[in-house]
């Protein structure tokens, strides 16, 4: 029986892979011409960007055609973008009693920004809310919350949460929670504790998407088991080529593939390369040290270093640094598809929370046309590149709805 099993399970791996493989390169005439048809009729989902802290320390308007940043509706327009999850991230080291303020903050700003800009966006609550405002030619505004320590291990706010509108929720940031293990900390739970698989089971109840970016890789393991519904990754690249914890390896993205889930590539550099990643954290303590004296010296003046000015402190040191280019991106895009299958990749790319450390050529998401372009290029089809950039998401999505139904029964 273990024998059959095993021969059944690499007839799986075999088809996923024959199946992933792109066909015969383009030329690039050609993939341009693919990537406008493709960009005409798809909705291009992006799982995740940090903007609504700009809203809200800044007052930023979307609608500001000279913005800084490098999610605006006019650049959402340029680069075809169709849905976007606005991440409601508080700082792991935010005042305990003000994770939940500072988290509903964020909600009211993206709430706000969608009620000014009602002739261009809409707030999606469902699969069927983006295809319906995607037809409607608005742009589909969504929320994830970055980060279970924001529900204070209340499952209540949780609830809550959902009501206002959250869709996916990351079970950790860069420590560990009440509900599991981080990448980014020593081992406490080892993987999900008990109450993470409760909030996981409730987040199946509700139709809240479990995203294990920034998770253990035991966490990783533990969620997918304990999940009645497809998991996503949020805002992961691939450890094969880079090796940064909070990339998934070959067998996390199998795993991944084999529950029905999705991973959205992130595009920071550092999670993409790792000789930049390597260059980056030699020059991190300078970097780092002259953006909290800027800081020091906007607080003794009574003001705030923005954002678009810390990003700037940044790029003079990223001139340092090795110069990746776009095609980078395309790079995880090739490995996630070939070791998971082009049903579970997606985009991830943590604009506006990366400090512009993005490759040349995805500067903003005015760009992401290039990166349809360069897919297209590699040989992608029509119907892939649909899929990847936000039809394996709304199938997701669907099947997580579906589980709740079925659940609330």
């Amino acid at each position: 029986m273990r024998l059959v099993s095993r021969i059944v399970g690499l007839l799986l791996l075999l088809t996923l892979a024959s199946s992933a493989l792109p066909a015969k390169e383009r030329s690039i005439g050609e993939a341009r011409r693919v990537a406008q048809r493709v960009l005409e009729r798809a909705i291009v989902i992006d799982t995740h960007a940090d903007t609504p802290q700009m809203m809200l320390d800044e007052n930023y308007d979307l609608a500001d055609p000279a913005s800084p940043y490098m999610i605006s509706i006019p650049k959402m327009r340029a680069g075809h973008l169709g849905a976007e999850f606005f991440s409601i991230w508080v700082d792991v080291d935010w005042p305990k009693q003000d994770l939940i303020h500072r988290a509903l903050d964020l909600i009211d700003v993206v709430d706000e920004q969608v009620v000014r800009h009602s002739g261009d966006m809409e707030l999606a609550r469902t699969a069927d809310d983006i295809e319906r405002i995607h037809r409607a030619g608005k742009l589909a505004a969504l929320m994830g919350m970055e980060g279970g320590h924001i529900i204070e291990g209340d499952l209540r706010v949780l609830d809550i949460y959902y009501q206002l509108g959250v869709r996916y929720m990351t079970l950790t940031h860069t420590k560990n929670d009440e509900i599991g293990d981080s990448s980014g900390d020593r081992p406490h739970w080892n993987g999900l504790s008990d109450f993470g698989r409760r909030t996981v089971e409730r987040m199946n109840r509700l139709g809240m998407m479990v995203d294990i970016s920034h998770v253990s890789d035991k966490t990783f393991y533990d969620a997918v088991a304990v999940s009645k519904a497809p998991v996503i990754a949020s805002h992961s690249s691939c450890r094969a080529l880079c090796p940064a914890p909070r990339d998934m390896t070959d067998d996390m993205i199998r795993t991944l593939a084999r529950n029905g889930g999705v991973m959205g590539i992130n595009f920071y550099e550092g999670f993409l390369d790792s000789a930049f990643a390597d260059a980056l954290e030699a020059i991190e303590p300078r970097m780092d040290a002259e953006v909290k004296a800027a800081r020091d010296q906007a607080a003794q003046a009574g003001k705030r270093l923005s954002y678009a000015e810390e990003s700037r402190i940044n790029q003079k040191y990223a001139a340092q640094l090795p110069a990746l280019s776009f095609e980078r991106i395309a790079d995880h895009i090739d490995h996630a598809v070939q070791v998971g299958g082009v049903d579970h990749v997606g985009l991830g790319s943590d604009f506006d929370g990366v400090s512009g450390f993005v490759p040349r050529g995805m500067e903003d998401c005015s760009k992401l046309p290039g990166l349809v372009v360069e897919l297209a290029r590699r040989g992608y089809s029509e119907r892939d590149l649909e899929k990847i950039l936000g039809g394996n998401l709304l199938r997701v999505m669907r099947q997580v709805e579906q589980v709740s139904r079925e659940m609330q029964r």
